[in-house]
């Protein structure tokens, strides 16, 4: 399948009053800002709907999964504090835009989706936009422990606990990302692993995210 990606001036324009949303709505991680900026997410929509593609909503994809809301996109990513070459996992990749935002910002990305249609279109897509994450299809909820340990992780879905198998995946001083909660809404959690036994978490913000399936999760 051939894929036409067109960024022309009236999407730059709409990506820069984007950008100035999600900073009057907080977002204060230039480099985040800057990524958002950066990520022609109208390439993630059919052509039909390229006059949604810059408002801050979530949008469907299809397999009953969604193109996540940039607002929620930039607040997970500002919590991860990632560092160039950092090395990131994301568990669900989904259209693949958390994927490119991640790569702006300069992480090795590590990205895992349940969903085969959808991992099979991302695929096609992202290294057609230049993006080169290592990509693969399977139960993101277990990790990816033979490409393990991760400076990072990031969970674009909603668990109903934070799997401790991903926890053990983490470097000391490593952060995972992920929402927690019940099918209605999540809490958005942050775990720091202080050491190799230790794990300091806060609980942030609420948010709705489609769920997380798999042997750890749903």
């Amino acid at each position: 399948m051939a894929y036409k990606f067109i960024d022309n001036y009236r999407e730059k324009g709409a990506r820069k009053k984007l950008v100035e949303l999600l900073r009057n709505r907080g977002i204060g991680d230039e480099a985040v800002l800057k990524a958002i900026g950066k990520v022609p997410r109208h390439f993630f929509f059919d052509e039909t709907f390229w006059n949604q593609a810059y408002k801050d909503i979530a949008f469907p994809i299809g397999d009953g999964q969604t193109i996540s809301q940039p607002y929620t996109v930039a607040y997970q990513s500002e919590l991860l504090h990632i560092r160039k070459g950092d090395k990131v996992l994301e568990i669900g990749t989904g259209s693949g835009y958390q994927t490119c935002i991640l790569l702006e910002l300069g992480a090795k990305v590590v990205t895992i989706e349940r969903q085969e249609n959808i991992f099979n279109r991302t695929i096609q897509v992202l290294p057609g936009m230049g993006y080169k994450p290592k990509f693969f299809c399977g139960d993101g909820s277990k990790g990816i422990a033979e490409e393990a340990p991760y400076d990072k992780i990031i969970v674009t879905a909603g668990a109903p606990f934070v799997p401790e198998i991903l926890l053990k995946q983490l470097k000391v001083g490593g952060i995972l990302v992920i929402p927690v909660g019940d099918a209605q809404a999540q809490k958005m959690v942050t775990v720091i692993r202080v050491s190799e036994t230790d794990f300091e978490k806060i609980v942030l913000d609420t948010f709705r995210f489609v769920p997380l399936v798999g042997d750890q999760a749903w």
